[in-house]
């Protein structure tokens, strides 16, 4: 495909509509259809962009053989059904965090993709984030030195958020803070331990059979001897929203400022210890896009500054990282090539996530990925 434009189709028009005037100015893809349940919803955005082909029904959407690939944003809960099905009907994925809510639909992806020889990619936004691309280049200059261990958090309150979300076990919306940690050294993780801390309210246990307020994991590197921590919460925890991420190296270490938009810290080893810490302003990384895109890093794209979507009023816009998801998946189809997380390295990220969950249930038991989780 590489000297042709990729047809792309949007399913789900809430956090996926950010994403419309990325594709629509992106020079490698023609943004053709957009899926919404809601028609009128769907009509008023359609209208707004432009955008002719409309679609209630997502089974009817993938029988468009217009398109070549599906950006679905829809809930959770249908993120591994819906790839199923469009990889069984022969498009490429992309498909918003997590994969699936279950190892058995994650090993199907990575079924598929096998045989069909379809793209499938985890959007994973922390992990082109600027701030994490900021670590990345310190990492691939060597200014990290040899990387010792790493951590991530991923804290928010998610009260008023959609109906399916409460009581959620935290861990099974793991990957902003699983991601970035497996994502710097391009690292597997191999086995996981989990403990739940404290109680969210009664009446949201019986959701999902979780009573946890927090869970904390251990993460195991395969063939490596570094290890990481990651911990989440979704209810009754008091705390700003945080997706941290922090990397400690023998040359140098960066920590995640405990406030939003403070900036980073970066530790330089060998001086004196009054000397050692330093504020660190990030820098964007619009630089890495192509130029008609490299503007979306910076701001909200589909709606007013009073009327944002949550991921704006409530994430700090994911850290610029939307137009380098586009740029990504687009990039791999075009140039016949694995994007970063391909459908291996999702699993990955989202089986430690599940099984973690599953190794707090069981007071801490060490819990082993799938092979099918491994390149």
């Amino acid at each position: 495909m590489s000297n042709e434009k990729i047809n792309i189709a949007i399913v789900g028009l809430g956090f996926g509509a950010e994403f419309i005037p990325i594709y629509q100015k992106y020079n490698s893809a023609n943004l053709v259809a957009i899926c919404q349940r809601n028609k009128e919803k769907m009509d008023e955005i359609g209208d707004a962009f432009g955008i002719e082909k409309r679609y209630t029904s997502f089974d009817e959407l993938l029988l468009d053989p217009d398109i070549d690939a599906v950006h679905i944003n829809t809930p959770i809960p249908e993120h591994g059904a819906q790839s199923i099905k469009a990889l069984k009907a022969g498009k490429h994925v992309a498909c918003t965090v997590p994969m699936a809510t279950t190892v058995a639909e994650c090993e199907e992806i990575v079924r598929l993709t096998k045989e069909t020889g379809l793209t499938y990619m985890m959007m994973e936004t922390v992990v082109y984030a600027r701030e994490f691309l900021f670590m990345k280049e310190l990492y691939d200059n060597g200014d990290l030195g040899k990387v010792q261990f790493l951590k991530a958090s991923h804290q928010q309150d998610m009260e008023g958020w959609p109906g399916y979300w409460p009581g959620l076990p935290p861990m099974h919306y793991a990957t902003h803070c699983v991601g970035p940690v497996l994502a710097l050294t391009r690292a597997e993780a191999e086995y996981v331990s989990c403990f739940g801390s404290g109680t969210i309210r009664e009446e949201m246990h019986a959701h999902y059979n979780s009573p946890f307020a927090v869970q904390t994991t251990h993460i195991k590197f395969k063939d490596s001897d570094v290890s990481a921590q990651v911990y989440r919460s979704l209810f009754d925890v008091a705390r700003q929203y945080r997706e941290s991420f922090e990397v400690y190296g023998s040359k140098k270490s960066v920590e995640w400022p405990l406030i939003e938009h403070k900036p980073l810290i970066v530790h330089t080893g060998k001086k004196p210890e009054a000397e050692i810490p330093e504020e660190v302003n990030c820098p964007d990384f619009a630089k890495l896009l192509p130029e008609e895109i490299q503007a979306f890093t910076t701001g909200g794209v589909y709606d007013s500054d009073d009327n944002q979507h949550l991921s704006f009023t409530q994430g700090a816009g994911h850290g610029g990282s939307h137009p380098h998801l586009v740029h990504e998946f687009v990039g791999s189809l075009r140039n016949n090539r694995q994007p970063y997380p391909n459908a291996i390295q999702s699993a990955n990220i989202t089986c430690v996530g599940i099984l973690a969950h599953e190794s707090a249930l069981k007071g801490g038991e060490i819990i082993q990925l799938p092979a099918f989780t491994f390149l």
